[in-house]
């Protein structure tokens, strides 16, 4: 174990989002956010046992959300993805991305540890600025994570899956 510590920056958890479809995956980065922020919401189990002065509390599930907002550009296919969802207030399985968040401070064999998820996209907002255009809401889980391994392109736009 390293005896100095070093911050984590958050630049060096990153992004992902599938532009792709599901048999042909396009991981392009999650560029121009100024928020991806994560709440687990767990969800708890607690009681007081009889023979017991305390409460006790399990965690049963997650319920994970990720809040977002971006400021809008052309040409930026995740911008295009959600602002389209929002736009047009597609729902059900048209209102469904998918995620590779890449944490860069975990090097494994073959690349990093990556987290992949599925999300409804909930649109929260939009345009409430003068100065540039911008959408916020939140993606909300829909199923369990499943961890992979992911490599980043050396321009750091785009991401691939090594396993699944």
């Amino acid at each position: 174990m390293p005896d100095t510590e070093k911050i984590v920056k958050r630049s060096d958890k990153v992004a992902f989002l599938n532009v792709g479809t599901s048999e042909n995956k396009n991981f392009q980065r999650m560029r121009k956010f100024t928020e991806i922020s994560t709440s687990k919401n767990p969800t708890e189990y607690s009681r007081r046992y009889v023979d017991e002065d305390g409460d006790t509390t399990d965690i049963t599930g997650y319920g994970e959300e990720k809040s977002y907002a971006f400021d809008q550009y052309t040409n930026n296919p995740v911008h295009e993805k959600i602002a389209k969802i929002t736009d047009d207030e597609l729902t059900g399985d048209d209102a469904t991305v998918e995620t590779l968040v890449v944490d860069k401070t975990k090097e494994v064999e073959g690349g990093y540890e990556a987290r992949l998820r599925k999300y409804a996209v909930v649109p929260d907002s939009d345009g409430d600025s003068t100065d540039a255009y911008t959408y916020s809401g939140s993606l909300k889980a829909k199923g369990t994570f499943e961890k992979v391994t992911a490599t980043i392109s050396d321009d750091g736009k785009t991401a691939t899956i090594v396993t699944e």
